[in-house]
């Protein structure tokens, strides 16, 4: 099959690596300006291994392909599309790994309906050099809504073969809500406090924040029509890895606009819709922004 990727930063490099290590063909979508500099390989350091694989690279899509995989940060997703000027009949599925909501809507209403396939990675992963990818520890899990499985059933099996857990979902906003439910509370409480996710379980107030916030998700997410349980996913954050730092964190640090109105902003438009009160989700949004504005000052 032929894969094109959006975004080739560490989700979208490890996919890329998966991909081409199994024998698939794989094009990095590039920044003209990035293009002449970029490796034609992508390597990875992972527990699964430690990888070289040849890749192609292209500074826009006007090839047909078989899938399109979105890796890219939410904030960047409306300028990388520009590169993508084939036909969206040539484009046999459309996958975004973003975070959020809102993106699906906008994609479909540019690529179909029944192109866009919603799906979800939990991994930790970095792209620290164009082309080398690290991955940490956690077990890689890809869900993809079940509308794209006839479409991307081998994609999958490939994916286990490399190491990856995988599965198709019917309900695709519980999928949505469900990473949501666990990334904001993540996101928002370490980008906010500048502490790993296990320095947060264990200072008392910002572990009530975190609480607070995974309750507020729930609640929202619940009155949008999709069910969350918050105690077990405050069961959840008592098991993650104690040094794990937020991508948006790790933007805030960084001086990178962070990715506050896909997660936050799918949130709060919500709770307001719902008439749901969620004030330590908008303590932490407050808190994230101050500290971004500071980042930027010259």
């Amino acid at each position: 099959m032929r894969h094109a990727i959006l975004g080739a930063g560490g989700v979208g490099g490890l996919i890329g690596v998966a991909l081409a290590k199994s024998g698939e063909s794989v094009t990095l979508v590039l920044r003209p300006e990035t293009l002449k500099d970029y490796p034609a390989e992508l390597s990875l350091e992972s527990p699964l291994g430690s990888f070289s694989v040849p890749v192609d690279r292209a500074a826009s899509l006007a090839a047909p392909c078989d899938v399109l995989w979105i890796t890219v940060k939410a904030t960047q997703l409306e300028s990388a599309l520009r590169s993508v000027s084939v036909n969206p009949d040539q484009i046999g599925a459309v996958v975004p790994l973003l975070n959020g909501i809102d993106h699906v809507a906008l994609l479909r209403a540019r690529f179909g309906h029944d192109r866009v396939v919603p799906a979800s990675i939990g991994v930790e992963a970095e792209r620290t050099a164009p082309g080398k990818i690290i991955h940490r520890g956690m077990t890689i899990r890809v869900a993809f809504s079940s509308i794209g499985e006839s479409r991307l059933a081998s994609t999958a099996e490939e994916f286990r073969k490399f190491g990856f857990t995988c599965q198709f979902v019917a309900d695709e906003m519980k999928l949505l809500w469900t990473k949501l439910s666990i990334l904001a509370p993540f996101a928002l409480t370490t980008s906010a406090s500048g502490l790993t996710i296990g320095e947060v379980n264990g200072d008392p107030a910002w572990r009530k924040r975190l609480e607070a916030v995974v309750r507020e998700v729930a609640a929202v997410g619940t009155a949008s029509g999709t069910p969350l349980d918050a105690t077990a996913i405050i069961a959840f954050f008592g098991k993650t890895p104690p040094g794990g730092r937020s991508s948006m964190q790790k933007d805030v640090a960084a001086g990178k606009p962070p990715e506050l109105d896909a997660i936050a902003g799918a949130i709060l438009r919500r709770a307001e819709e719902h008439g749901i009160d969620v004030p330590v989700t908008r303590e932490l949004v407050a808190m994230i922004r101050g500290k971004s504005a500071g980042a930027n000052k010259p």
